[in-house]
C-alpha cells in the first residue's frame, strides 16, 4: 500500500462505502446505527448497544466482522459465567510422563467480540471483560497475553429487563467510546424485514477489508485535522455538564449529579474525525461534532433521581450545554 495518506484514503474509503451499503441491505431500518457503529470502530473504540431483543444487533455485529475481515466471537453473559470463561485458563497437558500447563485462550481473543447482555454477568466477570477492553491484554497465572489487533468489543444491554442484572458502574461505562440506542424500525422497514427474512436464505456479507485495512483507517482518522475553535467548543461543552460550576444552568444543577469526564471529549473528537474521514473531508466541521455528542455523553453524564422522576434524559439537556459552550468558546 502506498505511504501517502491521501492515496491510502482513496483506496480504502470506497471499500468502506460498499460495506456500509451491504450492511444497510442486510440490517434494514438501522442506517443511523450502522453509520455510528462504523464511526466508533474507525475511531478505535468499543460500543455499548442498548435495545430490545430481536432488532438485529447480533446480525449486524456478525456481518460487520465478516465485512471487515475480523474474527468474530459471541459471548452470552449469564450470572454463572466465570472470568476464565471469557479470558481463558490454564489447562494441564499430559504427554507420557511429562505434564505441563498450557494457556487455553477464551472467546475474547477475537477481532470483534459481541458481549451479549453484559449486565447479566456478575461484577467479577464484568471487571475481567472490561479490564481486557482497556488494557487490550489478558494476564493469567502471571503471564500476559496480548489480544489481537485490531480488537473491539460491542456489548449489548436490554433496557427493559432489570431483574437479575448487574448494572455497569459509571467508571466501567466510561470505557465505551459510544452508547448507541437500537430503535424499533418503521412500518415500511418492518415490511421489508418480514419479506426478506421469511423468504429464501439471505446472502452473507462479503469481506471488503481486512485487519490491516482497518488499522490503516484508524491511523488515518488520527491524521484528520480539528481546529482549535472546535476543540475549545468540545472542552466547554464537557465542562457545561458539571453541576458544581458557578455558571452551570439551573437545569444542570437540578438534574445532573456528575458531569462527563475528559474521556467524553476525546470520544467526541475522535468520532468527529472518523465522520469527517468517511465523508472524504481532511478536517472536522461542526456537524461532525454535533453528531457525536449524544453517543459520547449519554452514558457518561450521571443524572439525579429527580431527573428519573421527571423523565429527563441527557438529550433533553444537550441544547443547554451546546448553547453554553458556544457562548464561552466564541
Amino acid at each position: 500500500m502506498a505511504d501517502d495518506p491521501q492515496q491510502r484514503a482513496a483506496t480504502l474509503l470506497p471499500k468502506v462505502a460498499v460495506l456500509r451499503q451491504q450492511l444497510r441491505s442486510q440490517v434494514i431500518g438501522q442506517d443511523g446505527l450502522i453509520d455510528d457503529l462504523l464511526v466508533a470502530l474507525l475511531a478505535g473504540g468499543h460500543v455499548l448497544l442498548e435495545g430490545l431483543p430481536g432488532l438485529g444487533k447480533t446480525l449486524l455485529v456478525r456481518e460487520l466482522a465478516r465485512g471487515l475481515g475480523l474474527d468474530f466471537a459471541r459471548i452470552q453473559f449469564t450470572p454463572d459465567l466465570m472470568p476464565s470463561d471469557v479470558t481463558g485458563t490454564q489447562v494441564l497437558d499430559e504427554e507420557g510422563s511429562t505434564r505441563r500447563f498450557r494457556f487455553q485462550s477464551g472467546p475474547i481473543f477475537a477481532g470483534l467480540v459481541l458481549a451479549d447482555e453484559i449486565n447479566r454477568a456478575t461484577p467479577k466477570t464484568q471487571s475481567a471483560m472490561l479490564e481486557a477492553m482497556q488494557e487490550r491484554s489478558v494476564t493469567v497465572a502471571g503471564v500476559t497475553h496480548i489480544l489481537p489487533r485490531p480488537f473491539h468489543v460491542v456489548a449489548t444491554q436490554n433496557p427493559v429487563e432489570l431483574e437479575g442484572t448487574f448494572p455497569l458502574p459509571e467508571a466501567q461505562l466510561d470505557r465505551f467510546l459510544f452508547r448507541l440506542d437500537v430503535k424499533t424500525p418503521s412500518a415500511a422497514a418492518m415490511v421489508q424485514i418480514l419479506a426478506s427474512t421469511t423468504a429464501g436464505e439471505s446472502v452473507a456479507a462479503m469481506t471488503r477489508l481486512d485487519a490491516m485495512d482497518l488499522l490503516a483507517l484508524q491511523h488515518l482518522v488520527r491524521d484528520v485535522l480539528c481546529g482549535g475553535h472546535l476543540l475549545k467548543f468540545v472542552a466547554e461543552l464537557v465542562l457545561a455538564t458539571h453541576p458544581d460550576r458557578a455558571d452551570s444552568t439551573d437545569r444542570t444543577r437540578r438534574f445532573v449529579r456528575y458531569g462527563a469526564s475528559v474521556r467524553a471529549g476525546q470520544a467526541i473528537v475522535l468520532g468527529a474525525k472518523a465522520r469527517a474521514l468517511l465523508a472524504g473531508r481532511p478536517a472536522v466541521v461542526r456537524a461532525d461534532l454535533d453528531a457525536c455528542l449524544l453517543p459520547a455523553l449519554g452514558h457518561r453524564v450521571l443524572l439525579s433521581f429527580e431527573a428519573d422522576a421527571e423523565r429527563v434524559r441527557v438529550d433533553d439537556l444537550l441544547a443547554d450545554w451546546r448553547t453554553a459552550a458556544e457562548r464561552r468558546s466564541s
